[in-house]
């Protein structure tokens, strides 16, 4: 097999000189991984700056704000353990421990401003990549271009993110305040394609830009084996219980890397892919369109190792839908509380988006199918919160009517504690290789990928795990260009 570079370190001096100088001009501090992964690592010097800044503001020093650790307050806040959620089984009707993390306090209220730092960054600290004369370009189902326009904003760089036009309000309204361009493609959560398809014509276009497609970058993938799996090992062992699962909608393949750090740990535990019904790609090699808001599909990401996947299920997307009216309207809170749910659980429930919903569901599917008991743990991930879905909750009105009190028992009984383990399968070696294969029809036919790739993706044992190995060498030549900085 071949020498694997996935994660290219090579070092352009005369780049590197300008994205140095750039970043001396903007006080531009970049965090590594370790710190990243542990705040206590952050020096105190900038802990006192940031007691001054909000999260919100676009300030290079809440670069030291992309962890899973951040207190939950917009305004000063520094770090504590992170922001996590067990939820009862009176939300969840099973007995095992479902723990759900949160993407809430992350600077742009989504986690998906970590995966779009490790794509950059390490292009910056290499001098791959000239801020002071090439745009990055994020595309983007949503929260993935709002990460990449946030980081560029605040590492000196332009930006162009290109999502959807169908993709929720709050993106666009957010975007139209901190991105240099925004770019609206045809369709809405699954038409990926299109999003390919504009990166390719401003590849044609002439201009000075680099594209940072999530689906393929394995700085995706390498930020949440590290970060976001450490957090969740440090999550599993505050919670305690036997660790049995990690459930995540497919979306870019990233977030599942986090998956295959928990199974170097715990080489027993089960990876469970979501994906939604209406757009059943894994599940049946299916197509369509669906409302959860934020997984992308009718593809398989490039950075998904397929081989660590050992379940998928296909998620009605009425189940988040509804799921969201009866953890935000009246009529559901007072429900929940009627059963016994604590007020500590309700004010975390609007940490779920429609995704996080999804994943919640996905992840009581996945208690259910393997008959978890009560000391059995599974994790998953709220990557959004309701901040970018209020819209959706109006239109839900509209479409539906008030959410009464009845409905409120409608929607708790058939679409949470009713959740069953309806299209949902387990993956064998050949179903899994299968998924693999389906790779071929999106990256090599059609964006560039060679069949010597996709082989090794499948055949190469070293080939995913060369991504962590990655990391040490990363802090130290962002070490390197931080102590640059200074001297300059």
């Amino acid at each position: 097999m071949s020498n694997l570079n996935l994660i290219d370190l090579t070092i352009n001096e005369q780049k590197l000189v300008n994205a140095i100088k750039r970043a001396k001009e903007k006080g531009i501090i970049i965090p590594t991984y370790a710190q990243m992964k542990n705040p206590d690592l952050i020096p105190n010097e900038i802990k006192e700056e940031l007691k001054t800044i909000k999260s919100s503001d676009l300030n290079p020093l809440n670069l030291f704000r992309i962890n899973w650790h951040n207190e939950a307050k917009e305004d000063g806040g520094l770090f504590n353990e992170g922001n996590y959620v067990v939820l009862p089984k009176e939300v969840t009707g099973v007995d095992a421990k479902i723990v759900a993390i949160s993407g809430k306090y992350f600077p742009t209220g989504a986690h998906k401003v970590g995966a779009a730092f490790s794509c950059l960054v390490p292009r910056l600290v290499t001098g791959q990549f000239d801020p002071t004369t090439t745009k990055a370009v994020w595309p983007s189902t949503g929260n993935y271009c709002r990460g990449g326009a946030y980081d560029s904003a605040l590492l000196g760089c332009e930006s162009i993110a290109i999502l959807p036009e169908g993709m929720s309000r709050e993106r666009f309204d957010w975007l139209e305040k901190v991105a240099g361009e925004t770019i609206a493609t045809p369709g809405t959560e699954s038409n990926v394609k299109e999003i390919f398809d504009k990166c390719w014509e401003l590849k044609a276009s002439g201009q000075d830009l680099m594209i940072f497609n999530q689906f393929e970058e394995f700085g995706n993938y390498l930020w949440h084996h590290e970060v976001t799996g450490s957090f969740i090992e440090s999550v599993i062992n505050k919670v305690g219980g036997n660790y049995k699962g990690y459930v995540s909608a497919t979306g870019s393949g990233g977030t599942l890397a986090a998956g295959d750090y928990l199974k170097k740990i715990w080489p027993t535990s089960k990876i469970l892919a979501s994906e939604a019904l209406q757009c059943p790609t894994i599940y049946m090699n299916g197509f369509g369109e669906h409302r959860i808001e934020g997984i992308g599909d009718k593809h398989i990401p490039w950075v998904h190792n397929v081989k660590n996947t050992d379940a998928v299920v296909a998620m009605d997307d009425e189940i988040p839908m509804n799921m969201i009216r009866l953890f935000n309207e009246p009529e559901g809170i007072k429900l929940l509380k009627s059963k016994g749910v604590s007020d500590d659980v309700i004010s975390k429930l609007e940490w779920a988006g429609i995704s996080g919903c999804a994943n919640i569901a996905s992840a009581i599917k996945m208690a259910k199918y393997f008959e978890m008991k009560e000391d059995d743990v599974i994790v998953t991930v709220l990557t959004d919160s309701m901040e970018m879905y209020g819209s959706r909750l109006v239109e839900m009105t509209e479409l539906h009517g008030e959410f009464t009190e009845l409905e409120a028992y409608r929607v708790y009984h058939q679409y949470l504690q009713g959740i069953n383990t309806e299209y949902m399968k387990e993956l064998n070696y050949r179903e899994r290789k299968a998924v693999h294969n389906l790779k071929y029809y999106t990256w090599v036919e059609q964006q560039g990928k060679t069949h010597e790739e996709i082989c090794e993706q499948w055949d190469n044992d070293d080939y995913w795990t060369s991504i962590p190995k990655k990391v040490k060498e990363l802090d130290k030549l962002i070490i390197a260009f931080n102590d640059a900085v200074k001297k300059l």
